[in-house]
């Protein structure tokens, strides 16, 4: 018997363009850069990120897989200026979690520049207008206080606070946004645009 090839059954990676940011498919050229500012203190504090290149290659091709699995998930983000990659933005659901979850982390050294509201905007767009979810969560650490301003600025709403097993059983905070409620929201921005 000779074998033969059958039908490709990999998904595509969606790449969402914003007015500053290029959230795209991860490429090998990512790690390095991504392991050299998850190093920082003060970028695993709240997100737990790999520590070294050998752990952020697993945590790349664990998240490229999740788009094959669900057809949805992380991307890298990439300031489309420069080119220069700046972190993850997208939407996640591993097991066990409460629904799909809408993420973000950026380079410490971008902070404050409103780089993970319009990443995080891009992916609860792309979770209600192309997968056509009906409701987003985003999970964060109770003491992440820029992370819990980045979902409210989004429109989520703060629901509760409870450990959570799949961050190791530190209090986390569960923000909800529903497609309707995304709707009103984009509806009411647009005529007061």
């Amino acid at each position: 018997m000779t074998p033969r090839l059958g039908d490709p059954t990999t998904s595509a990676i969606s790449t969402v363009v914003t007015d500053r940011l290029t959230l795209r498919a991860w490429e090998p050229d990512d790690v390095a850069p991504y392991a050299e500012w998850a190093a920082d203190p003060e970028m695993a504090r709240y997100t737990g990120s790999p520590k070294d290149g050998a752990a952020v290659w697993r945590m790349v091709t664990s998240l490229t897989g999740h788009w094959v699995f669900r057809w949805f998930g992380m991307w890298a983000m990439e300031e489309t200026a420069t080119g220069r990659m700046l972190g993850r933005a997208g939407l996640y659901q591993g097991p066990d979690w409460p629904g799909v979850e809408v993420a973000w982390t950026v380079a410490h050294d971008r902070w404050g520049e409103g780089l993970a509201s319009e990443g995080g905007a891009a992916a609860v767009w792309f979770g209600f207008e192309v997968i056509g979810l009906d409701r987003i969560v985003s999970l964060m650490h109770e003491d992440n206080a820029a992370s819990r301003r980045v979902a409210e600025k989004l429109g989520l709403t703060f629901e509760k606070v409870e450990p959570a097993a799949f961050f190791g059983g530190d209090p986390t905070c569960h923000y909800w946004i529903s497609r309707d409620e995304w709707a009103a929201q984009n509806a009411s921005g647009a005529a007061a645009g």
